[in-house]
């Protein structure tokens, strides 16, 4: 209980910071001519610039995109922080402020505006829209291509044709090859007529198949098909 109520160093400084610096800066915008709630808005300007600028800088961070906006007006708002330090200091009059800081603090609601305007609704960097937005080929994945077939491992395979056992097959019978007759030029036919009319007058017995192959010089299934036209 007693370590819960312990109080941070640094916080303490921070609020002691805060409150003087929001001090200074009402009184040097009472001494600069604003009154009233005006004198109390320009510190709670500066402080919400201060608060902007640095979390644009932490939001930055980890990111690729420029920095410069969002330390220049962070530089800008801690310049007037501490320029109102100093100048209640006591090394300036307050009674009698010159005109160009009148002009400074009169103009500083609308740079302030500016300056928190660009910090706010500047675009998001780069990579936190990579992250946020889905990958093309993702997003366009079946719009783009209606006719694209599914992928083969998603398609149903179908069931495999029931093989019938070895042994219900019945062998076939193979029907005999018949010869091939082969075919015989009618020349051939009319030169083996002569020879064999040759041999039935000379020897008085027709030709036999041997005689005519000899003769002719031709194959053996040729000098058959010769013979059959012969007889």
């Amino acid at each position: 209980m007693r370590s819960s109520l312990r109080l941070d160093a640094v916080l303490v400084q921070a609020v002691i910071a805060g409150a003087l610096s929001f001090s200074h800066l009402h009184d040097l915008a009472q001494a600069a001519g604003q009154s009233g709630w005006k004198a109390w808005a320009y510190p709670v300007s500066v402080d919400l610039l201060l608060v902007a600028s640095w979390h644009r800088l932490r939001t930055l961070r980890n990111t690729d995109a420029p920095r410069q906006a969002a330390w220049i007006w962070f530089t800008v708002a801690l310049a007037a922080s501490l320029g109102a330090n100093v100048a209640t200091a006591g090394l300036l009059d307050l009674a009698d402020v010159p005109d160009w800081l009148r002009i400074l603090v009169a103009g500083w609601p609308a740079l302030a505006f500016l300056g928190g305007t660009l910090l706010a609704h500047s675009p998001v960097p780069t990579s936190q829209q990579d992250e946020a937005a889905p990958a093309p080929d993702e997003a366009d994945e079946g719009r783009d291509q209606p006719d694209r077939p599914a992928p083969v491992r998603d398609l149903p395979v179908p069931p495999e044709p029931a093989q019938p056992e070895p042994e219900a097959i019945a062998p076939a019978t193979a029907a005999p090859a018949l010869p091939a007759v082969p075919s015989v030029p009618p020349a051939l036919i009319a030169h083996a007529r002569k020879l064999a009319d040759s041999h039935q007058a000379a020897t008085g017995h027709a030709i036999d198949r041997d005689t005519l192959r000899s003769r002719l010089g031709v194959p053996a299934p040729m000098a058959d098909a010769i013979a059959a036209q012969l007889a």
